[in-house]
């Protein structure tokens, strides 16, 4: 038997679908390398028009997900890189602002925490901002192309260094 592509006849439906089911997360992930919320749509529907070019030629070998997060991730990174004047937004659109508005002093923590990951390179970022919007590990290293082993070194890496940046800002 032939193998059959995923989404090789009418992939409207399908496209329809995963657009609804992923794009939430992948504007969230956006968000944190833009200062505009424009410019985060932008890079939101330029993901999803690469995924409606290529919706037949997903092999499968990887999760939809997977796939539609690596897409993000190049587009994301390709756009910092050709403009390297903007700096990303803050992540605060991240964390769930509806359960604790309780003080002033949560929102100096958070805004000091959101300081220090703006001091991390761009691909630290991205990482801690797939982490943040709860995206599985494999499917991270998979949209990253790099090894389970290996992005949990990073997230180490990187919680040392946000720990070290926001006490050494909270002195400040």
């Amino acid at each position: 038997m032939p193998f059959i592509k995923p989404f090789a006849l009418n992939h409207e439906p399908a496209f329809t679908e995963i657009y609804n089911k992923h794009a939430p997360q992948v504007l969230r992930m956006c968000r944190a390398y833009t200062d505009s919320e424009a410019q985060a749509q932008d890079f939101l529907q330029e993901t999803f028009i690469k995924v409606w070019q290529n919706l037949n030629n997903f092999r499968g070998d990887a999760k939809v997900s997977t796939w539609i997060y690596r897409i993000a991730v190049n587009t994301c990174l390709s756009h910092i890189r050709s403009n390297k004047n903007k700096t990303p937004v803050e992540l605060q659109e991240h964390f769930d602002r509806a359960d604790d508005n309780s003080g002033v002093v949560k929102e100096q923590q958070v805004a000091q925490l959101y300081k220090a990951v703006h001091q991390l390179p761009e691909a630290d970022r991205l990482i801690i901002s797939m982490v943040l919007e709860e995206i599985p590990y494999d499917e991270i290293a998979g949209a990253l192309n790099i090894s389970d082993g290996n992005l949990r070194v990073k997230i180490h890496r990187i919680k040392q260094e946000l720990t070290k940046l926001f006490f050494s800002d909270e002195n400040i």
